[in-house]
């Protein structure tokens, strides 16, 4: 008996439209998603008669690409063909709903070749996914219109936040005064901040378009359509709301410039500022970037004139307070905080989360240590030590140079620091804020908060006093961004005490940050780091690109990048660091360069990368002026 075949599915492939093509600008230029980093060219298709009116600049439309049927942006109409070759015809039309105006789309043939990508990943972090109920039932109020290009030179400030006031309200009062000239954009770092503003914004009166990812994808569509439909709004949004298409004379409000939030963590890289700057060079846009304390990209433009800066004269007390024998609370900060603590909350930051992220040996004072050689961390009070490099738990360590087991804290957590400071002021409430417990907002009353960074609760009133431990951690790190970070940081959660409170900093009075708190003014500190970054050639003075890839391929790939210096086919200015290694698979590569130069390294590891793609090399990663290096 002969075996039965298996039955074999025909693959469903939408037939192509028939009929002559359009009889006016028969061809379409098209952006396709491809799936192919270096299929990075508008791909041309005609124009069938019966889908000619719908066929238009900006419109999302299905295109057979080789043997597929794949979605495209329709960047324009043409009249005639580029080549001679043979053409498709565009399948169907998805939407009938603009989704990219002519200046938008500029913009994003701009950023993919600054950032050297590939058009389509722009265009997926700019417009967002379609819903096909939201298609059906969005009705235009009127039709999108080419804007010729200005040549009105807009406003270009950096909006400086003033103490003891509610940042969300100052922003929120900043956008409003701009209302008159067109639509207004703000950007906020996280879902946190978007909500926060939009409630300034509602109690203000207004009611703004939200463009974030906390909404539901057809609230995201529906709210992205009204925006694109060119109306006089105010719209609020994430980093990915910047591509939003505006009409002339509007506004984009940045808010917490300098914060990491505002890169893209997908490939290829893109932020949120560059954007912004790509746009003031083709419309004509105001824009305002508003923060406690610039970046220092931002800086270097405010420090060569480029940029208006509007500072916020505040009246601050700070009083410091250094230990001399590493204790979490120094002897002379308990009076101050007793006296704050009976007017009302008091807020504490620390910079680590957990219990105790280091521990020695209580007798010899040496690193405990697990058996792989990684250091151990304790979870909790009673938890059995751990290593965070394998995930070994030594529930009964010894130390391997003396053989005891008594263990000393000595890089503390927000859990331990509340055993100490709870200890130091009996019966009083104590308020955790971290990690995955995050308090939106504590009363007006006598209580301990602790918090980390980016965790303070609100308090309607204003703290009492804001408490910052062991400060001088916060400007240890070791990246390039640490000293930008932690100053925002500080000027952020000294914003937050009452105009009666005090900032109480556990650092030595020399420190520059306390006479900047002071005056209520970051300058002289980001002039510092400015200067010094210059004399080394580091961003933000110099261009950077970052290369991750195979270890086994670096060293190769790193020569034939300082070979193409002494070939003259990259710049001579240009300087390469590593290979250094990231882990045991990858390594990565830092190449820096001139600003000037920029462009052109930026188009040689375009090229590169199109050609590991070409040789389906596709395991490196490539990221131009990364956050840190």
């Amino acid at each position: 008996m002969a075996t039965p075949r298996l039955f074999k599915l025909k693959s469903q492939v939408a037939p192509a439209l028939t009929g002559p093509p359009a009889s006016q600008s028969p061809f379409a230029r098209v952006w396709v998603d491809t799936g192919v980093y270096h299929l990075d060219q508008p791909y041309d298709y005609q124009v069938p008669e019966s889908l000619s009116d719908l066929v238009q600049t900006g419109i999302r439309v299905q295109v057979p690409f080789g043997t597929r049927e794949v979605e495209g942006l329709v960047i324009s109409r043409e009249v005639t063909l580029n080549s001679g070759a043979k053409i498709k015809s565009i399948t169907k039309v998805l939407s009938p709903h603009v989704v990219a105006t002519p200046q938008t789309i500029d913009l994003f043939e701009k950023a993919a070749q600054r950032w050297a990508s590939n058009p389509w990943e722009i265009v997926t972090s700019a417009i967002p996914a379609r819903v096909a109920s939201v298609d059906k039932t969005f009705t235009s109020q009127q039709k999108s219109k080419e804007h010729k290009k200005s040549t009105v030179l807009s406003d270009w400030v950096y909006q400086a936040l003033a103490a003891h006031q509610d940042p969300y309200v100052s922003a929120a009062k900043i956008a409003l005064t701009r209302m008159d000239s067109g639509a207004v954009l703000v950007i906020a770092p996280d879902e946190t901040d978007v909500l926060r503003l939009e409630h300034a914004l509602v109690s203000l009166g207004q009611s703004p378009i939200r463009i974030d990812s906390a909404l539901t994808r057809a609230e995201r569509y529906s709210n992205f359509l009204k925006v694109a439909d060119q109306q006089p709004q105010l719209i609020i949004g994430s980093r990915n709301a910047i591509f939003s298409p505006l009409p002339p004379g509007s506004t984009i409000l940045i808010f917490k410039e300098s914060s990491s939030e505002f890169y893209e963590i997908r490939t290829p890289g893109w932020n949120v500022r560059e954007i912004a700057f790509l746009r003031r060079k083709s419309e004509a846009l105001n824009l305002i970037f508003c923060g406690y304390s610039p970046s220092l990209n931002i800086a270097a433009k405010i420090e060569a004139k480029r940029m208006r800066y509007i500072g916020a004269p505040s009246s601050t007390r700070v009083e410091t307070f250094s230990s001399i024998d590493s204790s979490l609370l120094p002897d002379r900060i308990f009076k101050e905080i007793r006296t704050q603590i009976k007017r009302g909350p008091v807020l504490f930051l620390l910079s680590r989360k957990g219990y105790a992220n280091a521990i020695l040996c209580a007798h010899c004072k040496n690193f405990a240590a697990c058996s792989c050689g990684s250091k151990l961390a304790l979870s909790s009070k009673n938890a059995a030590p751990l290593c965070k490099t394998c995930g070994r738990s030594e529930s009964q360590w010894t130390c391997k140079f003396c053989g005891r087991d008594k263990k000393y804290v000595v890089s503390r957590g927000i859990e331990r620091a509340a055993e100490e400071i709870s200890r130091a002021f009996p019966n009083i409430p104590v308020t955790l804020s971290y990690g995955d417990v995050i308090k939106e907002s504590v009363k007006s009353q006598p209580s301990l908060v602790l918090c980390t960074p980016g965790a303070a609760p609100v308090c309607k009133d204003g703290y009492a006093a804001v408490v910052i431990l062991e400060a001088l951690s916060f400007f240890s790190h070791d990246d390039l961004r640490a000293n930008e970070r932690a100053i925002e940081l500080f000027f952020e959660m000294g914003a937050m005490a009452r105009e009666s409170g005090s900032i109480l900093l556990a650092i030595e009075d020399s420190h520059p940050i306390v006479s900047s708190l002071k005056r209520w003014n970051p300058a002289m500190m980001l002039k510092r780091e400015l200067a010094q970054n210059e004399e080394v050639n580091l961003p933000p003075t110099s261009s950077s690109a970052v290369l991750v890839l195979p270890s086994s391929q670096a060293t190769s790939l790193s020569e034939g990048l300082r070979a193409a210096i002494a070939d003259a086919r990259l710049p001579s200015d240009v300087r390469i660091l590593g290979p250094s290694m990231i882990n045991q698979e990858k390594s990565k590569i830092v190449v820096l360069s001139r600003r000037e130069s920029a462009p052109a390294v930026v188009s040689f590891l375009h090229e590169l990368m199109r050609r590991r793609s070409i040789a389906r090399k596709n395991d490196a990663i490539l990221r131009i002026d990364p956050y840190s290096l």
